[in-house]
């Protein structure tokens, strides 16, 4: 879907100006004949809505349910390492999912990006949830919010009882992509301008204060084939 031009007004705004410099990922502008690997946390919100996206002109590949922050990273460097995925593109997709009583968990998010970074890996993260993601078609988020929030909003938005029961279940994450491409509530452009207008607001704080925050609109776009 094509993003409307930014408004002469914008242009100035803190969430508009890009400083290459700061921009911690190098994306071109097509998926055209390239090849993804998708290292996810989870095992069924992220993998099924990712490997719904429909990519016709690239390589993918979604794997899931190999923890978060650090310890995904890590195991992201042991398929880099095999030569069947030397000329794959790897994608760590994990979120903050802050709790107040473990130690050390800011410290966590905010090296596993880094670590990921020095090894020409890229990151879809969320602060605080990946759900951030959905509820972004529907509307902006201001203010900081954790996981529990955005099950409450989808369950108001998509008439569920409980999402945090029946929504991660892997027959109806295998619908979200197409849940969301077909309900005039919802727009995907949209969702895309909201991150992107996130991701600049809160460009020069650390990963781990960026709430809200979802760098996961790079990874679509790419394998949408736009930029």
């Amino acid at each position: 879907m094509a993003l409307k031009p930014t408004k002469a007004t914008d242009r100035d705004k803190a969430w508009n100006r890009r400083k290459k410099y700061n921009n911690p990922y190098n994306i071109a502008s097509r998926a055209l004949n390239r090849s993804f690997l998708i290292i996810c946390e989870g095992k069924n919100t992220e993998v099924e809505y990712l490997r719904s996206i429909p990519a016709p002109n690239a390589i993918v590949k979604v794997e899931g349910g190999f923890g978060s922050k650090t310890a995904l990273v890590k195991k992201a460097l042991e398929f880099k390492k095999k030569k069947e995925y030397q000329d794959y593109e790897i994608w760590c997709i994990y979120d903050m999912d802050y709790r107040g009583e473990q130690v050390g968990q800011k410290e966590d998010f905010n090296e596993s990006i880094e670590l990921a970074k020095r090894n020409g890996m890229h990151v879809g993260y969320s602060n605080d949830s990946f759900e951030l993601w959905f509820v972004l078609h529907y509307r902006r988020i201001e203010q900081s919010f954790l996981r529990f929030d955005y099950y409450r909003i989808l369950n108001e938005l998509w008439a569920m009882s409980d999402y945090e029961e029946e929504g991660k279940k892997k027959g109806f994450c295998r619908h979200i992509y197409d849940l969301l491409q077909n309900d005039p509530k919802a727009n995907e452009s949209h969702a895309i301008e909201r991150a992107k207008q996130l991701f600049f607001e809160k460009i020069d704080m650390p990963f781990a204060d960026q709430n809200p925050c979802t760098t996961v609109y790079q990874l679509v776009e790419l394998l949408q084939g736009g930029a």
